[in-house]
């Protein structure tokens, strides 16, 4: 199936008028308003270093072939690694990995000196073992802009589950952590 991008509606100003400007506070009052999955995105550089950063956007893209993007700040550290090295580990936190939630949410040097990791048998890339209940290593299959990120899109070569049975994971959302909640 072939599919032809179109525009979902006329051009806004001829409809609507001038495109109001976003306030900043509001939209990222917005995105805060729905709960997501916390992550932590780790790669290395050329000798070793690892590099990092906590995120919250991200999924599932494909099955055929396992895809997965993560949006990374155009401005971190690690951006440009994992687009050198073209490999990074998604490790899905649980509920008792706030701390590195919030070690790599900062922009501060140190942060793989603030919680426990190894380099994974398979790919070599940093690993969570204490605060992440599963991962996802990681090919970079495409790099694309978007305003002041940059969606990665990586094919899973490789997943591990740290934590049998699989904890509760790490929630963030109206500018707060939670676990998700037990069921029955």
């Amino acid at each position: 199936m072939t599919i032809t991008p179109t525009v979902a509606s006329p051009d806004w100003e001829s409809t609507c008028g001038p495109a109001p400007a976003m306030n900043a506070d509001a939209f990222r009052s917005l995105m805060a308003a729905h709960p997501s999955g916390v992550a932590v995105v780790t790669t290395y550089d050329g000798s070793g270093e690892p590099y990092g950063f906590a995120c919250t956007a991200w999924c599932g893209v494909s099955l055929a072939p396992p895809l997965v993007l993560v949006c990374a700040s155009s401005t971190g550290s690690t951006l440009p690694v994992l687009a050198e090295r073209g490999r990074f580990a998604l490790n899905l936190l649980h509920g008792a990995g706030r701390r590195a939630a919030e070690a790599f949410a900062t922009r501060e040097a140190g942060r793989f000196g603030a919680v426990p990791w190894h380099r994974s048998p398979g790919t070599g890339l940093p690993v969570l073992p204490e605060d992440a209940h599963a991962v996802a290593e990681c090919r970079v299959t495409q790099l694309t802009e978007a305003g002041d990120h940059t969606i990665v899109l990586g094919e899973v070569v490789r997943t591990q589950e740290l934590a049998e049975p699989r904890p509760a994971p790490l929630l963030y959302g109206m500018r707060r952590y939670a676990v998700w909640p037990e069921t029955d």
